[in-house]
């Protein structure tokens, strides 16, 4: 893992910033440095066998304590379907309700295929993690 997002930049070949992928690195960093602090948290990714993802499984001790996704959207529109899919269907799998988006700038909630989804900008979750 990179430890500074600015190496991302420093040392990318590509031409355009790839803001989600920063803003992921940004959430994992913050995750880690939590898991640090507290011995009980583990960090982890999620994926299944037809590609649908997760960016971040928060485990506290034997439970997951919660579901992270991660996207740069500043409009519930912006949400990518496929970022809703993996987080229902790792909730299903892992018996989690606690399910994140953390986006650029977009917050709300709403219930999803009977699953409750909390869509929060990162500046609050970086000053109060959900």
């Amino acid at each position: 893992m990179v430890i500074d997002n600015a190496f991302i930049n420093f040392f990318s070949t590509k031409f355009s910033r790839d803001y989600g992928r920063l803003l992921e690195k940004l959430v994992g960093l913050k995750l880690v440095k939590e898991s640090y602090e507290d011995p009980m948290v583990e960090v982890f990714y999620w994926r299944d066998y037809s590609g649908r993802e997760v960016d971040f499984i928060v485990k506290k001790g034997v439970g997951i304590e919660k579901l992270i996704q991660v996207t740069y959207a500043s409009e519930r529109s912006e949400v990518e379907k496929r970022e809703i899919e993996g987080l229902i269907k790792a909730s299903r799998n892992l018996n989690c309700k606690n399910l994140v988006v953390i986006t650029w700038n977009y917050q709300g909630e709403e219930t999803i295929e009977n699953k409750r989804v909390k869509f929060i900008p990162l500046w609050k979750w970086l000053l109060n993690p959900v």
